[in-house]
């Protein structure tokens, strides 16, 4: 914490010293020395006499503050997302043209108060502009440099996750080959008995595994195989219910769109709606939705809510929400967009993702 303190003191200290000089650069650039020569006891000497902008560079200031603080904070924000590079550049120098006509009209304004005529201040707009062209430079790099950052520690903390959940994945694996000759014995045993749903529900199992196993340790998978996966998913839940009791209606489009995406993001919230959506001797519709328009990816599902009624296990559906909220930070930091609306009756996950 006290760390985090000086850091900020220190930020600000040469956020002030910056602003001090840029202050003295910008009197320099407004001021007019005068030679006047005056007759002293018979003799002429020459005077030097400062003109300064003053009180007027304080305005002029004010607004090169705003121009470096709206850039580098708000503007270059908002405006990265852009498609239209020659729109994104436009609206910055709009900005900075605006407010460099405002300091001359606003100079005009109060010229009076200074000892400087209309002349001079005219003269003085090359200067001016030359300041405020600086001051925009010096701002898109400290944003860019910021961003720069940022996405390092970004990328660090991700590194960090997936090898720590790597780690616990392999501490708690079980021999793969095992496990699948296993399931491979109980799908033969199944079919030789004759029950199909059964052997159906193994095989989706096997598959599952596998994909967890061998697919889904990659940074991305082809969407369309995130949805087999979760096809499988919504398939084995539902062997836990009647048929009238989990009506699930899963929909993803006849085509599923040549995408990539992080792999198992939309599970926990399909396995809430299970948990929690569902009850037993009750009709219980589950609704999950996956579109890709223009490279945004819509994720939605939405269930009862019947999380007051008491559960056996401990509730930790909480836990995976959570940790898919963190993973969506992680790996799409400013391009995702997450609402869970939750009430008596009702809950409803809206993602939103942009996958360019």
């Amino acid at each position: 914490m006290p760390g985090i303190r000086k850091k900020y003191l220190l930020e600000i200290l040469l956020h002030l010293l910056f602003w001090v000089g840029i202050f003295y650069v910008e009197q320099n650039f407004t001021s007019i020395y005068q030679f006047l020569r005056k007759d002293v006891n018979g003799r002429f000497e020459q005077h030097i006499i400062l003109k300064s902008a003053y009180p007027i560079s304080i305005i002029t200031l004010g607004l090169l503050m705003m121009l470096f603080y709206t850039n580098a904070f708000w503007l270059l924000k908002t405006i990265v997302g852009y498609k239209n590079k020659t729109g994104r550049i436009a609206i910055v120098i709009g900005w900075t043209v605006f407010l460099i006509l405002t300091n001359y009209f606003l100079g005009l304004l109060f010229i009076r108060f200074a000892s400087i005529n209309v002349r001079e201040w005219q003269r003085f707009q090359f200067n001016i502009s030359l300041v405020f062209l600086f001051v925009l430079g010096l701002s898109t790099a400290y944003f860019f440099s910021k961003e720069w950052i940022k996405n390092e520690l970004l990328r660090k903390q991700l590194e960090s996750y997936q090898l720590t959940t790597e780690i616990k994945f392999l501490k708690s694996q079980i021999n793969p080959h095992f496990l699948f000759n296993t399931l491979n014995n109980l799908f033969s045993m199944a079919q030789e008995k004759g029950n199909d749903e059964l052997a159906d529900g193994i095989s989706r199992l096997s598959g599952m595994m596998r994909y967890m196993i061998y697919e889904s340790n990659a940074e991305t998978v082809p969407l369309k195989n995130e949805i087999e996966y979760i096809k499988s998913c919504i398939a084995l839940n539902k062997l836990r219910y009647a048929d009238d009791e989990a009506l699930v209606n899963f929909r993803y489009g006849e085509q599923v769109p040549d995408a990539f995406i992080a792999p198992m993001l939309f599970i926990p919230f399909i396995e809430n709606a299970f948990k929690h959506g569902v009850l037993i001797n009750n009709t219980s519709p589950i609704d999950i939705s996956i579109a890709v328009n223009d490279k945004e990816l819509l994720f939605t599902c939405e269930n009862k809510n019947y999380s007051f009624v008491k559960k056996m296990e401990n509730d930790k559906s909480g836990i995976g929400l959570e940790n898919v909220k963190r993973r969506l930070e992680l790996v799409y930091p400013g391009k995702h967009e997450l609402l869970i609306k939750s009430d008596e009756n009702l809950f409803r996950v809206d993602l939103k993702i942009n996958l360019s």
